[in-house]
């Protein structure tokens, strides 16, 4: 019987054995190239393509080598539709990078890639390990840029949270095995060297003194060769592409103290390192892991976001149900989503009635109640009724993965300061090296017993891990602290800027207030026309519309209403034509100042309901004016006063009229209030107040773009795709007005953080130094303050994670 090939589907030829283990099961090859690909597939946790596939995959090539496959496979847009988005002609994705063991490698692979045409930008954030990347396809592919990293000594995926996590454990358990492995020799080292400490004073003889130096020399090998193999590794990236990294330094004293104990026993003369260079190389791997295990815990908040996706769905295709992948749903799909499950796709209820939680978007534990016609995220869970969706986002279109994509980019984000300290480091390597030349030199003149030592501590003791780690993994923390507030940062300035902020400008609708308006009156003034006329005409209208005034009208929609040739004027009104009659509703000022929707009779009519939220013209006659009302939000006055004492200036920007500021203004008592502006009036007044101010501009993020961009910070309330993809620099995904403050708290705190990283880095190296050129300082204590440097800055970063609402 004939076997076919798990990848292509052809036969399989006689005497062919070979396999691949896809999800727990070995399948069979036809060549070499089908296993390449399916390995790749496998390696790069993207087996899903063979589950959900449609048909066999092309025959691979057996001449192309393994490592090009690999790599070109991923360039393949229906594999890449499922980690990359595509933003019109450019792609982004984020990729997990491995083999980064610090900030210099991060900085390392950046000026690297920079140099690949067509590759729009690249961060890489060395505290989660992973790079977010924008490329032009047309210019440069994927797998170009993939082997650009490897070429520099890096090996790049695309980013999975399982596969993430599965990297993670094996590099732990590498950490611990090498750990393991140079801790246990390193004691039977040191218990040799109490042995020939003790034998310079009872004279032992000189075939015990040889043997015991040539046991300790093979005890010492594996600790210097394959537990100090990270930093050569690190070493030799840097050198290869001729740059210094903190590797370098490091690298040199572990050679030469192993190199000149090696000499020393072969030619039966001087003095022997072994225990020392055995635990120097410990106590570094101590720190290395210490720090790898402080980086995850920094990373993990996106990671477990991205773990809340679905692997499948529940489609409704012809009337029937059928499961499918995720990341294939597509606009319009209608999926099913039953009680306690995940929702794959962002998406608009069209029938059922739950509740959802979102908490892991917003932080806000409890459900909220959703019914037909409201919009639903993916990762959400639903609660305890069915509900058909129809999808509206999927993939890495969601507003998830957007989120995801955006925390990526602002913690990859390095403020002036980091970028300098960057460069610092790498002329402070250099530095090092020709100090420990100079060292060296002076003390083989003057004291020739300790030149090596001294030499030694100086290599170690002024490596610049610290000052490389000062901001990521402060920057890593603050977002990570923001994200589990919902408080989503979507621009890389925000934590620079925040801190100088000295005035906030509100909106009043749907900020200030709650956004939940309902009619409190209305007046008829032509008699023409019935109650429920007027309001399905005006209900028609404003469904088009997304201002929160628009929601108070939708309960009295009637879908035997008709509007056609409709225009929304963004922050003024909605004109259409609804049954055939010529409809405008909106702000009494705009009737005033329009010579084109109502008769020029009608403006004094329009006078007299002037403290109107909204009025209705139909044929350019005024036919009923509706008074709305709008409840203040509870965090509004406790936010205000809080701002005040922090000596934070507050003022409202609103196109509501004069008596509905002045009763928000009653309540919450800001500096100062400015109503009945439109949209370009509030970015004037936001220029206007730049001219002595840092001002953040605080909206719903509807029909305020113009506003959120001439403003320093920019801060949306909400959550939903369409805010996600205005011009706000923030979203407060927990639409909790009070997050302005926990923002401005926490920007402030991680500004301070920052500088005591850099202060005690740089106070560190300053003191350290001279100490160690002046022959005070050890190796032991060398190492010993070495990684307690890097500890403590970061441990010092995640003070951020414990700050309190």
């Amino acid at each position: 019987m004939s076997i076919n090939c798990f990848h292509c589907d052809e036969t399989i030829p006689k005497g062919i054995s070979l396999f691949v283990n896809i999800d727990g099961i070995e399948q069979p090859m036809c060549c070499i190239g089908c296993q390449a690909v399916a390995r790749t597939i496998v390696d790069n946790a993207l087996t899903d393509y063979y589950r959900f596939r449609t048909e066999p995959a092309t025959k691979s090539d057996n001449l192309v080598p393994e490592q090009l496959k690999r790599t070109a496979l991923l360039d393949d847009k229906s594999l890449q539709d499922e980690f990359a988005y595509n933003d019109g002609e450019y792609r982004e994705t984020i990729l997990t990078i491995e083999g980064i063991s610090c900030a210099a490698c991060a900085w390392l692979i950046e000026m690297q890639l920079s140099k690949l045409n067509g590759l729009i930008s690249i961060n890489v954030n060395a505290t989660t390990q992973r790079a977010t990347i924008k490329w032009q396809d047309s210019q440069v592919k994927l797998s170009e840029i993939l082997n650009a990293i490897d070429n520099i000594g890096y090996k790049a995926q695309p980013f999975k949270a399982s596969n993430v996590e599965k990297t993670n454990q094996k590099t732990s358990k590498a950490f611990i095995k090498r750990l393991g492995i140079s801790g246990i020799l390193m004691m039977q080292v040191m218990m040799i060297a109490v042995g020939l400490y003790f034998g310079a004073f009872s004279d032992m003889a000189k075939h015990n003194l040889v043997y015991l130096r040539y046991i300790s020399l093979f005890l010492t090998l594996p600790i210097i060769s394959y537990g100090a193999f990270p930093f050569y590794k690190g070493a030799v990236n840097a050198l290869k592409v001729k740059r210094l990294s903190m590797d370098v330094p490091v690298s040199i004293a572990i050679i030469l103290a192993f190199t000149a104990s090696a000499w020393a026993t072969i030619n039966q003369s001087g003095e022997v390192y072994f225990e020392s260079v055995s635990m120097f190389t410990f106590l570094l791997l101590i720190g290395k892991f210490l720090e790898f295990r402080a980086r995850n815990r920094a990373a993990e908040v996106s990671s477990n976001l991205l773990k809340l996706m679905p692997m499948t769905a529940l489609r409704i295709h012809d009337g029937k149900e059928e499961f499918i992948i995720a990341r294939k749903l597509v606009p319009g799909d209608t999926v099913i989503i039953k009680p306690g499950e995940t929702i794959p796709a962002d998406g608009i209820i069209t029938s059922g009635l739950s509740q959802i939680n979102e908490a892991m978007l917003s932080g806000e534990q409890k459900p909220i109640t959703k019914k037909r016609g409201e919009k639903v995220f993916a990762g959400t869970i639903n609660g305890d009724g069915n509900l058909l969706i129809e999808v509206i986002q999927a993939g890495q279109h969601s507003f998830l993965s957007q989120l995801i994509r955006i925390s990526e980019a602002s913690q990859a984000h390095k403020p002036k300061l980091a970028k300098l300290s960057d460069k610092i480091a790498q002329y402070f390597v250099a530095v090092i090296l020709l100090t420990a030349i100079a060292t060296a030199w002076y003390w083989q003149q003057h004291l020739p017993e300790e030149a090596f030592w001294i030499t030694l501590s100086v290599l170690v003791a002024t490596c610049p891990c610290a000052l490389s780690l000062a901001t990521p993994t402060a920057l890593t923390c603050a977002t990570t602290r923001l994200n589990r507030s919902g408080i989503m940062i979507k621009s890389s300035h925000v934590m620079e800027t925040i801190p100088a902020i000295d005035l906030i400008a509100f909106d009043k609708t749907g900020t200030l207030t709650s956004g939940d308006f309902v009619i409190n009156k209305h007046i008829i003034i032509d008699e023409t026309y019935s109650k429920d006329s007027l309001l399905a005409y005006a209900a028609v209208l404003e469904a088009q519309s997304e201002h929160p005034i628009a929601k108070a009208f939708s309960p009295y929609r009637d879908y035997s209403y008709i509007a056609n040739n409709i225009e929304i004027l963004a922050g003024i009104g909605v004109v259409g034509t609804v049954n055939g009659l010529n409809i405008s509703i909106g702000k009494p000022t705009w009737f005033l100042h329009s010579t084109e929707h109502i008769q020029e009779s009608e403006k004094q009519i329009c006078q007299q309901y002037n403290d109107a939220q909204c009025l209705l013209a139909i044929n350019g006659k005024l036919a009923a004016a509706f008074y709305l009302k709008d409840k203040v939000r509870k965090q509004a006055p406790p936010l205000i006063k809080q701002l005040r004492q922090a000596n934070i200036n507050t003022c409202m920007l609103s196109g509501d009229h004069q008596a509905g500021c002045e009763k928000t203004q009653s309540i919450v008592q800001l500096d100062s209030i400015y109503s009945q502006l439109t949209a370009t009036e509030k970015m004037d007044k936001i220029k206007q107040l730049q001219q002595s101010h840092t001002v953040a501009m605080v909206g719903d993020g509807i029909n305020d773009t113009p506003v959120f961009g001439a403003a320093h910070v920019s801060i949306a309330m909400g959550s939903g795709t369409d805010i996600a993809k205005s011009g706000a620099d923030v979203i407060l995904l927990n639409n909790n007005l009070s997050s302005v403050y926990t923002l401005k708290t926490i920007a402030n705190k991680t500004k301070r953080i920052i500088w005591q990283n850099y202060g005690w880095a740089f106070g560190y190296n300053a003191i350290v130094l001279p100490l160690a050129v002046s022959g005070h300082i050890t190796p032991y204590m060398a190492v010993i303050g070495m990684s307690l440097s890097s500890i403590l800055v970061i441990s010092n970063s995640l003070r951020l994670l414990t700050i309190k609402d």
